[in-house]
C-alpha cells in the first residue's frame, strides 16, 4: 500500500499543475479534510469533502496567472501517513513571482487520501505526526 500512497501524492500534484480539479480530488475519500488553517494566506481554513476541497483549489488557482507545484520525494512514515515537502511557484497578474514552501502531512485509508494538513516546516509536520519533538 505504501507505494500506492506515494503515487497518489504524485498524481494529485500533477493534476494540480494541470489545473485539473477533478484529478485533484480523484483519490480523496468523500469525507476527506483539507486543513489549510496553518497557511499564512487568505485561504487559510479547513475544507471538508470533495465539493469544498475542489472549490478551494479552483479559487486558489484562479487567483494567480501561473501556479506550479514541486513536491520533494514524498516520504512514507507509517502505512497510512506520508510527509511531502513542497515549493509552490506563483506568478501574479502583475508579473511578480513568489515562492511558498510548506510541508504536508497526508493520511490515507483504504487507498484513499483522507486528510492533508499544511505545516510551515517539516519539523512542525513531524511533531504533529508524533515522530519528533
Amino acid at each position: 500500500m505504501s507505494q500506492e500512497n506515494l503515487e497518489i501524492v504524485r498524481r494529485s500534484a500533477d493534476a494540480y499543475n494541470r489545473s485539473d480539479l477533478d484529478g485533484i480530488v480523484k483519490d480523496w475519500a468523500p469525507d476527506a479534510v483539507l486543513d489549510w488553517s496553518n497557511s499564512r494566506g487568505v485561504e487559510a481554513g479547513v475544507y471538508r469533502g470533495h465539493r469544498e476541497i475542489r472549490a478551494f483549489a479552483q479559487r486558489f488557482l484562479t487567483n494567480w496567472d501561473e501556479v506550479r507545484l514541486e513536491i520533494a520525494e514524498p516520504v512514507q512514515v507509517e502505512d497510512d501517513l506520508v510527509i511531502a515537502e513542497n515549493v509552490t511557484h506563483l506568478r501574479g497578474r502583475d508579473g511578480i513571482e513568489v515562492q511558498a514552501r510548506s510541508t504536508w502531512l497526508i493520511r490515507f485509508r483504504d487507498g484513499k487520501q483522507t486528510s492533508l494538513t499544511l505545516y510551515q516546516t517539516k519539523q512542525d509536520a513531524l511533531v504533529a505526526a508524533g515522530l519528533s519533538g
